[in-house]
């Protein structure tokens, strides 16, 4: 009998989920492996050799310290759900004109729920990731908080995490620095994780071309799209584009014109197969519309406005800004405007370095009152 019980963590075959893998073990946890399959690299149209988390070369270094440890290794095949959920946004957003984020959604919709249905098939109380991230529980809420290694923080990808799923869930990395990890793993002689390169790409994305992999996604995609305009802010035609889909909000280059100064993406307008371009400062906004809410920190927030710092992108630093909960929705007002909000990412509200929850943007807008589309 184990000292702290039955523990399913998951195991991609990086540096991060293995080092968590191994602390667990150490600690007294009778530790159980799972990696998840998915996606088929093959089915991406891809070119390059098979990376990430998906590859076999991946799902034999995870089964590897396993067997070293002397604990079990499972294989979970979830390529169906994840393509039915995760692939079908992800184009369905960009033919929608938002810039979706897959890995938000994988982590909250797909692998937490897979891991609980097998945690308890196998006999396992909590399951455990190698994201760095930090969990207490306070309050009767179970609240995520920023990691200890701040340009490592996963803290943005987690709060879409439900409280029953996070009430059995542990982060035993949170506390740490990635280069304390890699000393940890050295000192373990893990040798091929400390030189393994990490991977930053979308994981059904590895070209990290996603305009190639919408093209062979969605069959006839670009005659459906072809032929539309570039317009300026007051509606000029400046040229034309490969299709709406194939922009987001804030790019200035790839737009495969000159146009003598620098211009953004400001505005992607599907229905017309429109997309505005414009100066940098035309993409500062005062506000959005958050909706789909998770409430992490707070079970609810309407009638109680709150001072936070909000990030609309993963690397985004966060910009102060008060919150005002309306149903399943969050009206945010940010104090100074913010550069390249983009429907369809996710945004994240912060009291101090605690998760107070987040949603998906739905709309951006320059005063309040006057909402833009995107």
């Amino acid at each position: 009998m184990s000292k702290h019980g039955r523990i399913l963590v998951a195991m991609s075959g990086g540096i991060d989920s293995s080092v968590a893998a191994v602390m667990l073990h150490e600690q007294g946890y009778e530790v159980i492996g799972m990696t998840m399959k998915t996606w088929d690299y093959a089915s991406s149209g891809g070119s390059k050799k098979e990376t990430g988390c998906c590859s076999l070369d991946s799902i034999n270094d995870a089964r590897n310290i396993a067997v070293n440890l002397g604990f079990p290794h499972y294989i979970l095949d979830i390529r169906e759900e994840f393509g039915d959920y995760v692939i079908d946004h992800f184009t369905g957003e960009y033919l929608e004109g938002r810039t979706p984020n897959p890995c938000v959604l994988c982590n909250t919709h797909i692998k937490w729920d897979a891991l609980l249905r097998r945690a308890d098939k196998l006999g396992c109380e909590f399951i455990a990731t190698g994201h760095y991230a930090n969990l207490r529980e306070e309050n009767s809420r179970f609240i995520i908080s920023k990691g200890t290694d701040s340009w490592k923080d996963q803290s943005y990808v987690l709060w879409g995490v439900s409280q029953e799923s996070l009430s059995r869930t542990k982060l035993p990395l949170g506390h740490l620095k990635k280069s304390e990890i890699r000393e940890m793993a050295t000192e373990r002689e893990l040798f091929d994780l400390v030189n393994k390169k990490e991977s930053y790409e979308i994981c059904f994305v590895p070209d990290n071309d996603y305009r190639g992999f919408l093209k062979h996604r969605i069959e006839g995609l670009e005659e459906r799209v072809r032929g539309g305009n570039f317009v300026s802010q007051d509606g000029k035609v400046l040229g034309k584009h490969e299709g709406y889909p194939f922009y987001t909000i804030g790019q200035r280059k790839g737009l495969g014109m000159a146009f003598g100064s620098p211009v953004y993406v400001t505005e992607i307008r599907k229905d017309t197969n429109e997309v505005v371009l414009g100066k940098e400062s035309d993409l500062d906004r005062d506000g959005m519309m958050v909706g789909k809410l998770v409430m992490q920190k707070y079970a609810n927030l309407e009638g109680n406005p709150l001072e936070t710092t909000t990030k609309v992108r993963y690397k985004h630093d966060g910009s102060p800004a008060q919150i005002m909960q309306e149903g399943n929705k969050m009206k945010v007002l940010f104090h100074e405007q913010v550069s390249g909000i983009a429907p369809g990412q996710a945004a994240v509200f912060y009291e101090g370095d605690d998760v107070v929850g987040g949603g998906w943007i739905l709309k951006s807008f320059k005063q309040e009152g006057d909402f833009m589309t995107n």
